[in-house]
């Protein structure tokens, strides 16, 4: 009766269920462990109430939103709600809540009536549980639409995507297969031609050469042997030389398209971190010079890592998994042994994956089909299109493998800390993101070794760029024509269209404020229309050549 006396006192009209003969024990015992939980605390009980029959989600949330705006607070809301549907099911709530807020005071008295002591917002909270309270009541878009669609997790699709990609290639595959038996050669990955690719291994095992002649220039320049346009002069040598070596061993000799690659790939990451080097000691070498005269006040940078040429940290730069040089890197603890021997063998999974594409798929395709540009127009679409599924399934396999399995492994087993060797390249809005996301550590490189070194002596940002893509396209350009014994340009051709495809997907982006008007587009240029190209392009040059040497 104590706490029916402390709401008339209030001014509050309270309405009183009959008592309820109390069940006993024995027949429920939860619902007495669930009236204790009720009766612990008033406005505590209400969460443990919704964990025992609360009312449903959007009931709740209107009541939150009467609470809110009519000054109480989330709890009473849902505390009074709770209290009343429980009433009206057993009525036995209210004396045990009354009997134990009666031995908790005065404070226990203050929740009973509503979080806050506010009566009049626990009794409106209690009618809006009721079927004619509104059940609408904020605007709300639906979760696909253009503005919802990014704000929450589409797991679901991913995962019938995925189902739904098994079950198509599936068919596929078993259709292939009997319609063309197994076309997968005994030899594809190793026959009795490569046995004459001995020259290029050779020469793959000879590049250390040129890191070892680089560390001799600044151990050199280190004792202050040589004057700093000589060991200039000496670092573009020796990176020259890294590069055209290999390109005349693959031109002298008639090697497999694949041998050639594999080495020139070597190449250019040789003369990448060359570059590096030897940039970065003559920045570390013109640091010193200006402390030692007082130009320029010691800082943490110095200070962590002064000019200092070590054999052990060439040799760690030249097999990490990184293209820019520095004197320390961030180390893991530990390798992770078990955790290795799985990556090899998705890599090994997904590298037979990539074979099986190749050979079963796109070789037929593209021996199939004719010369893209001098053909039918429909004709040349057709097979282009055909050509891009397999194609994009290579590729993102190619892409998991290298810059996910492979470098990822190799930093486990050297243990190299830094292992962002990619972003969300395919959330891209702009083909110009893409080309920051997808390959960290060539980007990293161009932004130090050539962006930022571009900027501050002078040339503009606009410039700056053009400049990267176009280092960009003579290194694909080298990777793929040399190895091919072709010089046709369409790699450089390909890469240098990405500097309008920039303007205009950035464009598109400030024009329409929407990130799959970009995504899109980028999507399309790479998937469906460049690397499909370029490909059969590249096949049928690679084919003439054969027929005029034969």
């Amino acid at each position: 009766m104590a706490i029916v006396d402390a709401r008339e006192s209030v001014g509050t009209v309270q309405t009183i269920a009959p008592a309820a003969p109390a069940p006993s024990a024995d027949a429920d015992p939860g619902l007495s462990l669930r009236r204790r939980r009720c009766g612990a605390g008033g406005g505590a009980a209400s969460g443990a109430g919704s964990e025992a029959g609360a009312p449903d989600d959007a009931a709740a949330e209107d009541v939150a939103g009467d609470s809110r705006r009519g000054g109480g607070d989330d709890s009473a809301a849902k505390s009074a709600c709770y209290d009343g549907r429980d009433r009206g099911a057993g009525g036995a709530d209210g004396p045990a809540e009354s009997s134990n807020s009666a031995s908790n005071g005065k404070d226990s008295d203050v929740k009973a009536l509503g979080g806050d002591g506010r009566g009049r917002d626990s009794v409106a909270a209690r009618f809006a549980c009721r079927p004619s309270a509104p059940a609408h009541r904020t605007v709300k878009e639906s979760p696909l639409s253009s503005d919802n669609i990014f704000k929450q997790s589409h797991a679901g699709l991913f995962n019938l995507c995925i189902v739904v990609l098994v079950a198509v290639n599936s068919r596929l595959i078993i259709e292939n297969l009997m319609k063309y038996g197994w076309l997968i050669k005994s030899g594809f990955w190793f026959s009795s031609r490569s046995l004459r690719d001995w020259p290029l291994l050779m020469c793959c095992l000879t590049l250390p050469i040129f890191p070892l002649s680089a560390f001799t220039v600044e151990k050199l320049a280190q004792h202050k042997y040589l004057p700093e346009p000589v060991i200039v002069s000496l670092h573009i040598i020796i990176t020259t030389g890294s590069l055209l070596y290999p390109v005349l061993v693959i031109l002298r000799c008639d090697s497999a398209v694949l041998s050639g690659v594999t080495l020139m790939l070597f190449a250019c990451i040789v003369w990448l971190k060359l570059v590096s080097y030897a940039h970065t000691n003559y920045d570390m070498r013109s640091l010193a010079k200006s402390v030692e005269k007082g130009d320029v006040v010691p800082n943490s940078l110095n200070l962590e890592y002064p000019y200092n040429v070590s054999l052990k940290n060439l040799v760690y730069f030249m097999v990490a998994p990184t293209l820019c040089y520095q004197l320390s890197y961030p180390r893991t603890s530990c390798v992770r042994k078990a955790w290795v021997a799985r990556q090899l063998v998705k890599l090994v999974i997904f590298t037979g994956v990539m074979g099986f594409i190749i050979e079963q798929y796109i070789n037929p395709i593209v021996q199939n089909s004719q010369h893209p540009l001098k053909g039918n127009l429909l004709y040349a679409i057709e097979r282009v299109l055909k050509l891009s599924v397999p194609n994009l399934y290579v590729w993102l396999c190619m892409f998991y493998c290298f810059f996910h399995l492979w470098l990822n492994i190799l930093a486990e087993l050297l243990r190299f800390g830094d292992r962002e060797f990619y972003k969300d390249w395919w959330n891209a809005k702009t083909v110009e993101e893409y080309w920051r996301l997808w390959n960290m550590p060539v980007h990293k490189w161009m932004v130090r070794h050539i962006y930022f070194p571009c900027l501050r002596n002078g040339i503009p940002k606009g410039v700056a760029v053009l400049i990267a893509f176009l280092v960009s396209a003579i290194f694909h350009e080298l990777c793929i024509a040399v190895p091919c014994h072709i010089f046709k340009f369409w790699a450089f051709i390909g890469i240098m269209f990405q500097v309008p495809l920039v303007l205009i997907t950035n464009y598109l982006q400030n024009k329409f404020n929407n990130s799959m008007v970009g995504n899109m587009v980028f999507w399309f240029i790479f998937c469906i229309l460049g690397q499909p190209m370029c490909l059969l392009l590249y096949y049928h040059d690679l084919i003439n050549r054969k027929g005029k040497i034969d």
